[in-house]
C-alpha cells in the first residue's frame, strides 16, 4: 500500500487574515489489489473491536477483584467466628450478605446481567442484620422504619416475580 500525504494552507476568504489552519489530506492507493483508498469502515470497525475488547476486559478484571474481595472477606469473617469460638446472628447473617454478592458476582459473570432481586435480597438481609444485632438499643421509630423498609424491598422482590412471569424476557432476534 502507498499512501501520499499532501499538507496546504486552506484556502482564505477575500478580505480575512490568513491564520494558522492547515489542511492535511491522505490518500492511499493499496498497490497490486486492485482497490484503491483505505476502507474507513474497516478502520472504524477495528476500533470498535478494540474498544469492546478493552471494556470486555476491564469488566473481568473488576468481576475477578470484586470476586476475590468477597471471598476474602467472607473467610475473614468465619475464621474471626472460629476464633470467638462461637457464631453469632449477626455473623452468619453476614455470612449471608457474602454469600448472595458472590451469587450476584457469578451471574453477572455468566450472563452479563446484574438481577436487581439479588440487591433486594441482599438489602433486606443487611435491614434484618441490623434489627437483629441493635433492636435492643434501638427507639421504636427506627424499629418501625427498618421493619417498614423490609416490608417494601419484599414487595419489590415480590412485584418483580410476578413481573417476570406475566411478561417473560423475549430473546434477542425473537
Amino acid at each position: 500500500m502507498a499512501c501520499m500525504i499532501q499538507i496546504g494552507n486552506l484556502p482564505v476568504p477575500e478580505g480575512r487574515r490568513r491564520t494558522s489552519e492547515v489542511r492535511v489530506t491522505m490518500h492511499c492507493t493499496n498497490r497490486g489489489h486492485g482497490r484503491e483508498g483505505i476502507n474507513v469502515k474497516q478502520i472504524d470497525d477495528q476500533i470498535k473491536k478494540f474498544g469492546n475488547w478493552l471494556v470486555d476486559t476491564f469488566q473481568l478484571l473488576g468481576l475477578f477483584v470484586i470476586g476475590g474481595t468477597i471471598v476474602w472477606a467472607a473467610v475473614h469473617e468465619y475464621l474471626q467466628m472460629i476464633d470467638q469460638g462461637r457464631a453469632g446472628l449477626d455473623g452468619i447473617l453476614l455470612l449471608f450478605i457474602y454469600l448472595e454478592l458472590g451469587a450476584m458476582v457469578g451471574i453477572y459473570f455468566k450472563t452479563s446481567h446484574l438481577p436487581v432481586r439479588f440487591l433486594l435480597y441482599i438489602a433486606i438481609t443487611a435491614l434484618t442484620r441490623l434489627l437483629a444485632i441493635d433492636v435492643k438499643t434501638m427507639p421504636d421509630q427506627h424499629i418501625l422504619a427498618i421493619t417498614g423498609a423490609i416490608v417494601l424491598l419484599v414487595m419489590a422482590v415480590a412485584t418483580i416475580s410476578v413481573v417476570r412471569v406475566k411478561f417473560p424476557e423475549k430473546e434477542p432476534g425473537s
